[in-house]
């Protein structure tokens, strides 16, 4: 190892300086910052039109009237809020990233199932989501192609996570502050316009758009759940877990909500067209507040994106792949926002967004539900005990435990009970009206086989907590280089 984990290091924030190295553990010198930074970090990439048209499905396609489609939204959105909470305090204890620590369940070999799929569906799918939304807008303030639109968000979002946390961290702080202050105006505006308590022919409540409703708000909120401790890792190890768990969570459910029950007033609206759901979404809004909303929501599409691929970079790493040069999470990044790129084009010139959002959606909350209920059994039998000896890519630890019981508990929840456009499940087809229950599923079942696998293939626990080092070293497959 070289002296970048050492404990002298400057612990200070370096916004313009590029973050070297990859996924190694962030030693106590370099550590900053305080919890309730992590408020603004989980709401500022929330205050985008993405989250709006999570609002927007749950009355426009799923049927649902206003008050049933907010109950859903903060059933679904309180769900991956609370999960964010409790990810991002696992961060300051070894200073890992997420999927690093999602190593101890999984096994370094399992571990790239989860990994992978947090790649694809960060760096790749969240990415061009989102660098649609924020196009669109672009071109409606604009009137430039969407095409170009494009090129100048992608542009700016590899930028930032191409120099890495700290700028993120600061570019998310001050897009909180402008960017709530206008969207409160936005949403303000939208309810001024809309009778939410009007009944409206053909949208009541049903169980299935209910349920269909809130695992799509549950994918989105959940959807940051894998980068949890990717931006509480540079946090002092004594930093308040309680403060962690509320601020990561309050930021990540405040904005999710407002701003999804806001898309499901504006879907009332007669003159709302699901075709061309952001100009829809700013029709009621004077001029003014009109094109201050599209700035918004295209700067929210960048502060969302600079986390997907600086996640989608780590996560990349996280599963095992040797890169040996100083800049490797760096350079990773800017790969990632390439591709990201290409796919958003595709999207945008296929003109087929908002039936590829709710499926997306949904296909989030598939994987991650069965995920979080294997390290969260994973981390409560391992309690008290150090995994230091268990993360680093020299140990060759295995853990078949999490790997059977994820694709097990993901593959029976979907074909029972997924409700898409591409595949209904057995369930479903025989009784549609459920909707779709696959992340309850996924989670109660993974969770329920990983504990009965744990104690049955009873894979290695570390030494007492007490005993772990300061700095978990060997975590990177090339940090002898950071």
């Amino acid at each position: 190892m070289t002296a970048t984990l050492s404990t002298d290091a400057p612990a200070a924030p370096k916004p313009l300086s590029v973050e070297p190295g990859g996924i190694e553990a962030i030693p106590p010198g370099r550590r900053h910052g305080s919890p309730w930074q992590l408020f603004s970090t989980w709401t500022a990439p929330n205050l985008e039109f993405a989250t709006v048209f999570v609002g927007v499905i749950g009355v426009a396609f799923f049927g649902l009237d206003f008050w049933s489609a907010v109950l859903a939204i903060v059933v679904g959105n309180a769900l991956g809020s609370v999960t964010q909470g409790i990810l991002s305090t696992w961060g300051p204890r070894e200073g890992l990233a997420q999927l690093v620590l999602s190593r101890t369940a999984f096994g370094l070999r399992g571990n790239i199932l989860p990994a992978g799929l947090n790649t694809v569906m960060a760096g790749l799918g969240w990415f061009a989501t989102n660098s649609v939304s924020g196009a669109l807008a672009l071109t409606v303030l604009t009137g430039m192609p969407a095409w170009l639109s494009l090129v100048i968000i992608v542009a700016v979002q590899i930028l930032l996570s191409f120099v890495g946390h700290d700028l993120v961290q600061w570019f998310e702080r001050y897009a909180t502050y402008v960017l709530g202050a206008i969207f409160l105006i936005a949403v303000v505006t939208i309810f001024l316009h809309v009778n939410v308590s009007a009944p409206v022919k053909g949208h009541s409540f049903s169980v299935a758009g209910f349920t269909l409703t809130a695992a799509a708000a549950f994918g989105y909120a959940a959807g940051w759940n894998p980068y949890a401790s990717d931006y509480s890792r540079y946090l002092p190890k004594d930093a308040s877990r309680r403060a962690i768990a509320w601020a990561a969570g309050l930021g990540d459910f405040i904005s999710c909500t407002v701003l999804m029950a806001a898309g499901a007033a504006v879907a009332l609206l007669p003159s709302f067209s699901a075709a061309d759901p952001t100009a829809g979404f700013v029709a009621p809004m004077p001029i003014v507040i009109r094109d201050l909303t599209l700035v918004a929501i295209a700067i929210g599409a960048i502060a969302a994106n600079a986390l997907n691929i600086y996640s989608g970079a780590m996560s990349f790493l996280a599963a095992g792949v040797k890169l040996n040069f100083r800049l490797r999470r760096a350079i990773v990044a800017l790969g990632f926002g390439v591709l990201g790129f290409a796919i958003a084009l595709a999207a945008i010139l296929n003109a087929q967004f908002g039936e590829w959002y709710e499926n997306f959606l949904l296909v989030i909350a598939y994987w991650i539900a069965p995920w979080l209920g294997i390290v969260f059994v994973d981390r409560l039998l391992r309690r008290g005990t150090s995994i230091a000896e268990l993360v680093p890519d020299s140990a060759r630890y295995r853990n078949a435990a999490g790997i059977i019981s994820m694709v097990v508990a993901g593959v029976i929840s979907v074909w029972l009970f997924s409700n898409q456009s591409f595949y209904a499940g057995l369930v479903v087809k025989a009784a549609p009206a459920i909707g779709d229950l696959t992340p309850v599923v996924g989670f109660a079942l993974a969770a329920l086989l990983y504990w009965g696998l744990f104690r049955m293939l009873r894979p290695a626990l570390g030494g007492p907590l007490e005993n772990e080092p300061d700095v978990v070293v060997g975590v990177d497959a090339a940090d002898d280089v950071a």
